[in-house]
């Protein structure tokens, strides 16, 4: 083929297709590149926390770095329940990926999720005001890769994240060793409040509360009803993601991460995933934390996120991103993110830490 040849058909076929991040991905990758350019020293590219990101690669074309929370643990979790009990093979999707069919998940996923969808149920209503904020403590740690293609991953470190309820105000991240003295207005006649002296950043309002971007007054009138919610996941991200199914999982994924919602819709994500095709079990995990708990996973380009619950109480404690396939994000068993959850309560300013919090 010429170039003539090649440069026509280049001309005919479509773009590659980018992936599109939400408003809270967008923020909180947006945070993370803040810490970067600040930093004098040379600095790892960050694969941030959610989703993807094109990132430009130095000889043409585009890279793709997944944005995950990283950890320090390199060792891979045990083999899939699901495999033991069903003889599923790991990353296998059912013939009906990208439906919403009922109950594709294997027993041992399916089982686990309803026991923590009944943990959540079983929670009090904190039933915040307007004008509170949902506030979320945990330790993260973040892979990233050198010029040279080697994979690091930070210890982890604390993240406080104020965030509010109705959205009209304005909400907090603090990262420990981010952000600097915070962010300055960006331009005259901004309405961004003064840099924080915590080095905290400040959280733009959440004009258009969306599923990619809620807060806890739109987590509140979601659907209950599973099959109803996780129709409507799927409607709200279609495009979004290699998969619809990767891309419901994963935005459930953010929500149980690091939000607060009402005791009813965080049980109805939980029995919304179990309906999820692909979902599996895994018998042991760890969280950033270092507390180990059992876990539901679902593997999309060689990486398996799992979520990982108490295995006594079924709370959510984390999620870990393990590497199941040699490639792009290093060999088989890296263990490339960690987050976990420490504490969430309802606070009446952005930056206060409550007295008592409740995980």
């Amino acid at each position: 083929m010429n170039e003539h040849e090649r440069a026509e058909l280049a001309r005919l076929l479509p773009p590659p297709a980018r992936p599109e991040l939400s408003s809270d991905r967008h923020r909180l990758l947006r945070g993370h590149l803040m810490s970067e350019i600040r930093d004098t020293k040379p600095a790892l590219v960050r694969r941030g926390k959610f989703g993807w990101v094109a990132i430009p690669a130095l000889a043409g074309g585009l890279a793709l770095a997944m944005v995950l929370p990283g950890g320090s643990d390199g060792a891979a979790s045990k083999a899939p329940l699901a495999q033991q009990q069903s003889g599923q093979v790991q990353g296998e999707q059912p013939a009906e990926s990208g439906s919403t069919t009922l109950n594709v998940a294997p027993v041992a996923a399916v089982q686990l999720l309803t026991q923590a969808a009944d943990t959540a149920a079983g929670k009090p209503d904190p039933k915040p005001g307007k004008n509170q904020f949902a506030y979320i403590d945990s330790l993260v740690s973040f892979a990233g890769s050198n010029a040279n293609g080697e994979t690091k991953i930070d210890a982890p470190h604390r993240r406080q994240i104020w965030l509010s309820v109705d959205g009209s105000q304005w909400g907090v991240l603090k990262e420990e060793g981010k952000f600097g003295k915070g962010e300055a207005a960006a331009k005259e006649g901004d309405k961004r409040p003064a840099p924080r002296p915590d080095g905290g950043l400040w959280l733009d309002p959440t004009k258009k509360p969306s599923i990619g971007a809620p807060t806890y007054n739109y987590l509140a009138g979601l659907p209950t009803d599973p099959d109803a919610l996780l129709k409507k996941i799927y409607a709200e991200t279609k495009g979004q993601g290699r998969t619809p199914d990767q891309q419901a999982f994963g935005t459930i994924g953010d929500l149980l991460r690091e939000q607060i919602a009402p005791p009813a819709v965080s049980a109805a994500l939980y029995r919304a995933a179990a309906k999820i095709p692909g979902v599996t079990a895994v018998a042991d995990s760890a969280d950033a934390s270092g507390r180990h708990g059992v876990a539901v996973a679902h593997v999309d380009s060689g990486v398996r996120t799992e979520w990982i619950f108490d295995p006594k109480s079924h709370e959510f404690l984390g999620e870990r991103e393990v590497v199941v396939t040699d490639g792009d994000f290093g060999k088989a068993g890296t263990v490339i993110g960690h987050t976990a959850v420490l504490s969430r309560s309802i606070t009446d300013k952005p930056g206060d830490e409550p007295k008592q919090t409740n995980a």
